[in-house]
């Protein structure tokens, strides 16, 4: 799944079709805050802008941290907002013919729903709130995510974190029940995967401890469906956390590395690798 025409409409309708590409859509440890000694700019283009980059988020989820950033900034841009609009821009220009790929699936039950949630600490200059993410996978590929600034300030990482998985596991139990529609097999539970043990603890240990009795009553939203058996957690390694991608800027390395676990691939490799098998079959048929 690719928007390739709309990627070169967009960059020609803002005179980047002939931009210098970039590597990563966000540099590492972006900060944005309020300057008000800036030069401001047309407000208009750049809410054209930030339109655009928003519908391309469909189907290219890795820009989608970097347009949730750009995004807060609507009301009176400056110069320095518009920089990390372009270098997003410039990303996709070196990037437009990937997509996410979909692996074929011969059997129902070869269909695996797998969730992934994190979230940073008070990565916001502005207000100090903190930005989660969450995304789920079928059988590899991304079908649902989200990158957005928590409504409240976080306390603590471990607050931050539990914010964050509080989130994932409506989307989760929404799309068990919209997959049981479409009969597309049986799914008992969601699994969660979190980075951070303490997360894991308070979520199923039921006792109120002194560091996080002032979390709101609303986030035990999910502690109960853990303890429901309907959210399986698992605790996996910072390294293979894919939804990083989703709430800070990461270097070159690993933003390569995370876009290839999401299955987010240049559809052109896919499309010359399949003609070259062709090729090769049909050049030992002729020798047979």
């Amino acid at each position: 799944m690719h928007q390739v025409k709309y990627i070169n409409e967009t960059l020609k309708r803002f005179h980047m079709q002939n931009c210098n590409s970039v590597t990563v859509p966000v540099e590492a440890n972006l900060k944005i805050d309020n300057s008000e000694s800036e030069q401001n700019v047309y407000a208009t283009l750049y809410r054209k802008i930030v339109g655009c980059l928003r519908f391309i988020c469909h189907s290219r989820l890795e820009i989608s941290y970097g347009v949730g950033v750009i995004s807060r900034f609507m009301t009176h841009p400056k110069q320095s907002y518009l920089v990390p609009a372009k270098r997003i821009m410039r990303y996709l220009k070196g990037t437009k013919s990937c997509g996410i790929l979909f692996p074929n699936q011969k059997e129902k039950d070869d269909l695996h729903l797998m969730g992934y949630t994190d979230s940073d600490w008070c990565g916001d200059k502005v207000d100090r709130r903190s930005t989660s993410g969450f995304v789920f996978l079928l059988s590899g590929a991304p079908i649902s995510w989200n990158s957005r600034k928590q409504d409240v300030v976080a306390l603590s990482t471990c607050e931050a974190e539990y914010v964050a998985s509080c989130n994932a596991p409506c989307q989760g139990l929404w799309l068990l029940s919209l997959l049981a529609e479409l009969k597309c097999g049986s799914f008992e539970k969601i699994e969660l995967q979190i980075d951070s043990k303490s997360v894991i603890d308070l979520a199923k240990n039921p006792v109120s401890h002194g560091r996080s009795k002032h979390i709101e009553t609303k986030f035990h939203f999910f502690r109960d469906q853990v303890c429901m058996g309907r959210i399986g957690l698992h605790h996996c390694p910072t390294e293979v956390q894919v939804t990083d991608i989703l709430i800070k800027g990461l270097k070159t390395e690993r933003f390569l590395m995370l876009k290839k676990m999401l299955n987010i691939m240049c559809f052109w490799y896919f499309f010359s690798s399949f003609q070259y098998c062709v090729s090769l079959e049909l050049l030992n048929y002729r020798k047979c």
